[in-house]
């Protein structure tokens, strides 16, 4: 899955047990809280109820090296951004006939043959692109020199060497390479790596990538390398929201609706919801026909309700719940649900 040519791998949010909002007697009445359905960053020590898998690596890409004011004075980005990558590659080789020197457009050159875009994938051409680039100080070049060599792309594997070119981009500013070493610090299970993960995480949160906003407001409604602080869990799950992440959306809704951290408000969580339903989330989906059983946040619906029920179960999230507090439906209304949930189940994360 990616954005933008190169590879901006999704966090994905994993259902963990949905007993959030889960029904006491009477089944129309749901309780104060739902669940926390956080993506743990650390697979040995998630809570129980808590899903157990890793984030994805973020891979960077070529579109994040220039701010876009320069992006578009700049024939090769500007024309890698509008997706005319056969004149990109044109155009950076024309710089570097130039300017062997170069550095950006040696990049973007290896980025079009990592990806094979405009020409045809080819590891080893895009390795000699970065190495030559990451020799002149290109960031992003030793970023995506860290990656391939842990992937074993177009060499063989060496975790090592691949550690040390992000260490070197991160200490340049790549966010993404910071976000990646903190990935590796989680994977040790040592307690004092968790501390530096955060302090990584952090520093990738403050250039607005929304994956590390998401795990740093992990570890601080966790307490684990930091200390616990659902206040600022909020404030970086609302902000990788802000920036797309859908995982920080579902979170931020949670805790909206909880009042854990951030003012309780029914009706903006139930929007969060909605957004993040709309987009695909199973979770959210699901979320948002509870709300509508009961008119939580929005009006009561069960129309909705049956829809986004439908959307989130052809996803493999099954209610029992909610299906019970749909029988009553008419068939007309019945028919309406399907009509409608089959069209939202056309969209995936």
């Amino acid at each position: 899955m990616t954005r933008v040519g190169a590879g901006l791998f999704a966090l994905a949010l994993l259902a963990s047990p949905l007993d959030a909002l889960a029904a006491p007697n009477p089944p129309s009445i749901v309780p104060p809280t739902m669940d926390q359905t956080l993506k743990s960053v650390d697979p040995k020590v998630a809570p129980k109820g808590f899903s157990r898998d890793l984030p994805t690596p973020y891979t960077p890409n070529a579109e994040g090296l220039r701010p876009a004011s320069t992006a578009n004075a700049d024939m090769a980005y500007g024309a890698y951004q509008r997706g005319r990558y056969k004149t990109a590659f044109r155009e950076a080789s024309k710089r570097i006939e130039t300017n062997p020197k170069d550095a950006a457009a040696l990049t973007l050159l290896g980025e079009l043959y990592n990806q094979g875009l405009g020409v045809k994938q080819d590891p080893k051409r895009a390795l000699e692109w970065y190495r030559l680039a990451a020799g002149l100080g290109d960031a992003h070049a030793m970023a995506s020199l860290g990656l391939m060599a842990m992937d074993g792309r177009g060499q063989a594997k060496d975790q090592k060497a691949g550690k040390h070119w992000l260490e070197q981009a991160s200490e340049k500013g790549e966010a993404s390479a910071s976000y990646n070493l903190a990935l590796l610090q989680l994977s040790s299970g040592k307690p004092e790596d968790v501390v530096t993960a955060a302090a990584l995480f952090e520093k990738a949160a403050k250039t607005e990538l929304a994956p590390a906003q998401h795990d740093l407001g992990v570890l601080y409604l966790q307490g684990r390398g930091v200390a616990k602080d659902p206040a600022k869990a909020a404030d970086y799950f609302r902000r990788a929201a802000d920036n797309g992440d859908l995982a920080g959306e579902v979170e931020f809704a949670i805790l909206l609706f909880n009042g854990t951290g951030v003012a309780k408000d029914e009706a903006r969580a139930a929007r969060y919801f909605l957004h993040a339903a709309a987009r695909g989330n199973a979770i959210a989906q699901n979320r948002v026909a509870r709300l509508y059983v009961v008119g939580r946040g929005v009006n009561k619906n069960l129309v909705e309700a049956g829809a986004w029920n439908l959307a989130a179960a052809a996803q493999g999230l099954s209610d029992a719940w909610l299906d019970q507090s749909l029988t009553g439906l008419t068939k007309e209304d019945r028919t309406r649900a399907e009509a409608l949930g089959a069209e939202r189940a056309k969209v995936q994360p």
